[in-house]
């Protein structure tokens, strides 16, 4: 995914991008900032890995966290809120999830829950990438939080 193109569609539309990531550590907001003159539509970027973080920053429920886990759409839809809520950006994407090694039966590794926000609402999903590794998954995840971006830009 072209993190330029994502930049230039939120430049053509006069808005402010946000990150919340977790298991991908800060790695769409280098993607993004990695371009030269991202800073004039890349507003913050949040790196929440524990669920304390979480909650501090973004303002994610611990009823949100004990209910479904920090792997979960209502916790990416938190993140995702939370960052609007706590930036100048109009438009947020958030990543969690388990990126290897290990998992469960329940949640296994490459489940990656993400949540693209806007000011006027939040939608979610959760892409099972599989157990490629810890790498991949990361790097998977950062390129599909990109598209999510720009297909939100671009709608």
């Amino acid at each position: 995914m072209n993190a330029a193109a994502v930049l230039d569609a939120a430049k053509a539309r006069g808005m402010m991008i946000t990150t919340a990531e977790s298991c991908t550590g800060g790695m769409v907001s280098v993607a993004l900032t990695d371009v030269a003159g991202s800073s004039a539509v890349f507003e913050r970027g949040f790196v929440t890995y524990t669920n304390a973080a979480k909650m501090q920053m973004l303002g994610v429920q611990k009823a949100t966290l004990d209910a479904h886990g920090a792997v979960s759409e209502q916790v990416a839809a938190e993140m995702a809120k939370g960052a609007l809520a706590h930036s100048a950006a109009q438009l947020s994407v958030s990543v969690t999830g388990i990126a290897g090694p290990g998992g469960s039966d329940h949640k296994p590794e490459g489940r990656v829950c993400f949540g693209i926000a806007t000011t006027t609402g939040c939608q979610t999903e959760t892409i099972e990438f599989g157990a490629l590794g810890r790498a991949q998954v990361r790097q998977a995840s950062t390129n599909h939080a990109l598209g999510l971006l720009l297909a939100a830009l671009s709608s």
